[in-house]
């Protein structure tokens, strides 16, 4: 479980392809600097599990599933990510609650500029339409953000989130340009709603 806070910008080191899976290893000395082996780390978003590690980086296992999902389709040495260790019960609750269980991806449709604020447009999937709402709470790369304001147009759903300077510091957010992919995930709560509508449909019809 995770918060949403980011603790750190990593860089991929090296991403090795498998048929049916990658292995990808990541600098990140705040990330492993309490890791042990199958502790887990949000990398953009993703929930990954520690296989191996030295003093400043660790290596987890990519499953085919989550590259056929997400961002990881062929990142390069030198990419940033954003890092974040699983919450410990007792910490503050600064975010949200992230489970590292992404919804799929987004492309950035426009970027706005502000005296102190950065407005980002993101295409939103149609499955993932009616899991996000106005005020709501969203995590994009692994940031927990609130949705500024949702919309449609031609060419579908989409919602805003409203950056401040020290989101656009510390987290790749502040590098995104139009046409750039992210992974997103949904509200956990919101999710379990839609499922339990589902079924109350059902048992109605």
């Amino acid at each position: 479980m995770f918060t949403g806070i980011i603790e750190e910008l990593g860089e991929v080191i090296a991403w090795e392809r498998g048929n049916d899976a990658a292995r990808l290893t990541v600098r990140g000395p705040v990330a492993v600097s309490d890791a042990k082996h199958g502790d887990s780390i949000c990398v953009n978003g993703v929930c990954l599990t520690v296989v191996d590690q030295g003093t400043d980086w660790f290596t987890a296992d990519v499953m085919a599933q989550t590259i056929t999902m997400s961002t990881f389709t062929d990142p390069s040495p030198g990419d940033r990510v954003n890092l974040e260790r699983a919450a410990q019960v007792g910490d503050r609750l600064g975010g949200h609650i992230v489970q590292g269980h992404i919804d799929g991806t987004s492309d950035v449709i426009s970027i706005t500029p502000g005296e102190a604020w950065r407005v980002l447009r993101f295409r939103l999937p149609a499955h993932a339409a009616p899991l996000v709402v106005d005020k709501g709470s969203i995590a994009v790369d692994g940031v927990s953000l609130t949705v500024s304001t949702v919309g449609e147009n031609a060419h579908g759903p989409w919602f805003e989130v409203s950056l401040i300077p020290e989101t656009l510091a510390v987290t790749t957010l502040g590098r995104l340009s139009v046409g750039d992919t992210v992974n997103i995930e949904t509200d956990i709560l919101a999710r379990h709603v839609e499922r339990l509508l589902q079924f109350s449909e059902k048992s109605t019809s």
